[in-house]
């Protein structure tokens, strides 16, 4: 169904609203973990009609097999469709795609709200084009959504198929992400765990694209895990020199590198087999978060008032609420902005190891 007509709309666009067959497309270029965040929405418009997603190529595996998606888009934006060429190029294409199907009413969510990607929408021709109203590119927008800062980032992305209705409530349930793990990401994570098939797993996730983001005791953690659990510490390639860090402490009989040697899909299986995951606030929360395991996420600079805490049942947050200096950025700072990063350092194991036995006894 397209965007439900209201008494605002003149009436010659409510009777074409109301009988046109409608065409989604949602536009996630941002970070990985926004794209998990985006499978609520994803899954909103699926149930309205055929749902196309655009994504990088860095984020595109992690949608594989959604049944949701009709078909998903690559735009290289930095690589291979960098530039006004190639933004034009991946327009065509969407526009190629339209002729090849019945005419439709086409309607674009801008999920990342870059001037480039409203752009790319008006350019391609989409009928409608819905977005936050604080967006860089709100002036290519027809509707425009109040980005909710007292929400989760999942529900404000959903919120984006109800541009018409600001009292909606999202209902339960409906804003749990979802991925899909395959066959082949299940056999690839079997063969990784050998021996720990079977062991009750603790996965931790020590790496963060932002420096000043990464718990500096994780080793320590897993110290302290192992003679309960097997540890799986999981990550790319760029962390495993920290995962390494962490096998060497909890003893390789206890612990196991799966750093860089997963696909995301089949890291994201790996992490939904896993009693219970601790991690810095980076992706592999959100991996969490649609796999519905209990997630301790560590913050630091940042905080989860932002809208990007996790998801899944039984999770906990470890943050030093009282430390006036914090939240200092969204993202996470190249360094500490007053030199002392006491946010994280302050922020020791026992608080950790408490918060991880509240979520598992919660979940027994």
């Amino acid at each position: 169904m397209p965007l439900t007509p209201t008494a605002e709309q003149p009436a010659v666009k409510r009777e074409a609203l109301a009988t046109a067959v409608t065409e989604h497309l949602v536009v996630q270029t941002s970070f990985l973990g926004d794209t998990v965040l985006t499978t609520p929405l994803i899954g909103e418009l699926a149930m309205r009609g055929p749902v196309d997603v655009l994504v990088t190529p860095a984020a595109a595996p992690v949608l594989a097999n959604n049944p949701h998606i009709r078909t998903l888009h690559i735009y290289d934006k930095r690589g291979s469709d960098a530039g006004a060429i190639g933004l034009h190029r991946v327009a065509q294409r969407l526009r190629e795609g339209v002729r090849a199907r019945a005419p439709a009413h086409r309607i674009a969510y801008l999920a990342q709200g870059s001037v480039r990607s409203g752009v790319l929408a008006a350019l391609a021709g989409f009928d409608e084009r819905v977005g936050f109203h604080d967006a860089a590119g709100r002036l290519f927008y027809t509707h425009r959504v109040i980005r909710r800062v007292d929400r989760h980032h999942a529900e404000r992305l959903w919120r984006l198929a109800f541009p018409w209705n600001t009292e909606v409530e999202p209902p339960e349930g409906a804003l749990r992400p979802r991925l899909y793990p395959g066959k082949s990401e299940r056999a690839a994570v079997d063969d990784l765990l050998g021996g720990f098939r079977g062991a009750t797993l603790i996965a931790l996730a020590p790496g963060s694209v932002w420096a000043t983001k990464r718990w500096p005791y994780y080793s320590m953690l897993a110290r302290r895990l192992a003679d309960r659990y097997r540890i799986v510490v999981v990550g790319g390639t760029e962390d495993t020199p920290l995962a390494q860090e962490i096998v060497a402490a909890a003893g390789e009989l206890r612990a196991l590198d799966a750093t860089g040697k997963l696909s995301l899909l089949a890291s994201a299986e790996l992490i939904g087999r896993a009693r219970a995951l601790v991690t810095n606030d980076s992706a592999p929360q959100h991996l969490a978060s649609a796999m519905g395991t209990p997630t301790i996420a560590i913050f630091g600079p940042t905080s989860p008032i932002f809208g990007f805490g996790p998801l899944a049942p039984n999770s906990r947050e470890a943050e030093l609420t009282a430390m006036p200096c914090r939240p200092c950025h969204h993202h996470g700072p190249p360094e500490c902005p007053l030199g002392h990063w006491k946010c994280m350092k302050e922020l020791n194991v026992e608080y950790v190891l408490e918060l991880l036995s509240q979520s598992l006894k919660a979940e027994t």
